[in-house]
C-alpha cells in the first residue's frame, strides 16, 4: 500500500434502522480524520445496493432490522466483494459469542464512545495492514453464515437476484415452485422469480411441515392447496387457492398424503 493510500480516510457505510443510532455513530466519528461516513442506510435492501455501488472499506451493520436484517444483507452479497464488518447487535452476551469468533468486531447496544473507538481502531489496523479485502466476502463472515445454517436448517427468507436487483422473499409468500432446468421459478401471487438452483437443492431449504414435493418439477405450499381432483392412472390434479392447477404424480402421492394427514 502506498503512503497516500495509507493516509486516505476509511470509507464507512452505516446500516441501522434506528435514526438515533445512526446519529450517535455520526457523532462518534465526527472528530476522527481517519474515518469518513460515505452513506447511511435504514434497511437491508438499501444496504445491499449501497455496498454494490459505493464499495466502502468498512460496514457497521445492525443485525436486527425489520424485513431485511443484517444477515440477509450478507447472504445477498455472498460471492461478491465485501469489506470487513462490525456487527451492531442487541443480542445478549451468550448469542454474541458467535460474533466474537467470526466478525472483525461487534458492538453490543447500548455501547459507549470508548467501546466504539476500540472497534474502529481495530478496523483501522486491519484495513491499513491488508488494504481491505474487496476481492470477496470475509472468510469469517462465511464461517458465521455456515454456522447459522447449521443451527437453523430451513430458510425463512430467499434471496433472489434479477436484472441487477436483489429481492428478499419470505417463504410464507411462496405459493408454489416450478423446476426449469437448473433454475426454479418461485411463484408468489401473480409474480414469479427465477432463481439459479435445482429444485432438489431448493427443496432442502424449505420446511417440510409447510412445503411438499408433488411432482419431479413442482413443490407446493400446503396451506395454498384448496382441492385434490382424481385424474388418471393414480394421478391427481392439485388445485391451489388462486386456481393454479398442478399435477400430483403417483411417486409423490404418499408424501402429500402424509403431509395432509388424508387418505387419497
Amino acid at each position: 500500500m502506498t503512503d497516500a493510500a495509507a493516509q486516505a480516510p476509511i470509507r464507512v457505510l452505516v446500516v441501522d434502522d434506528e435514526p438515533l443510532a445512526r446519529e450517535k455513530i455520526r457523532g462518534m466519528v465526527a472528530g476522527d480524520p481517519d474515518v469518513r461516513v460515505v452513506a447511511e442506510c435504514s434497511n437491508g435492501a438499501e444496504a445491499v445496493e449501497a455496498v454494490q455501488t459505493l464499495r466502502p472499506d468498512l460496514i457497521l451493520l445492525d443485525v436486527q432490522m425489520p424485513e431485511v436484517g443484517g444477515f440477509d444483507v450478507l447472504e445477498a452479497l455472498k460471492g461478491e466483494g465485501l469489506p470487513p464488518v462490525i456487527f451492531i447487535t442487541a443480542y445478549d452476551h451468550y448469542a454474541v459469542r458467535a460474533f466474537e469468533y467470526h466478525a472483525l468486531d461487534y458492538l453490543l447496544k447500548p455501547f459507549d464512545r470508548e467501546r466504539f473507538q476500540s472497534a474502529i481502531e481495530r478496523a483501522k489496523r486491519q484495513i491499513r495492514r491488508e488494504g481491505g479485502n474487496g476481492n470477496g466476502i470475509d472468510a469469517r463472515i462465511l464461517a458465521l453464515l455456515e454456522q447459522m445454517h447449521g443451527q437453523q436448517r430451513y430458510s425463512e427468507r430467499i434471496v433472489v437476484k434479477s436484472g441487477g436487483r436483489v429481492f428478499f422473499l419470505n417463504t410464507d409468500e411462496i405459493d408454489w415452485v416450478e423446476a426449469e432446468g437448473n433454475y426454479v421459478s418461485i411463484h408468489t401471487g401473480k409474480k414469479a422469480y427465477l432463481l439459479r438452483e435445482t429444485i432438489s437443492n431448493f427443496e432442502t431449504q424449505l420446511d417440510p411441515r409447510e412445503f411438499v414435493r408433488i411432482h419431479r418439477s413442482s413443490i407446493v405450499r400446503l396451506d395454498r392447496v384448496k382441492e385434490l381432483q382424481p385424474w388418471s392412472h393414480g394421478e391427481y390434479h392439485v388445485i391451489l387457492e388462486d386456481g393454479t392447477r398442478l399435477t400430483l404424480s403417483r411417486s409423490y402421492r404418499e408424501k402429500l398424503q402424509a403431509a395432509l394427514g388424508n387418505s387419497l
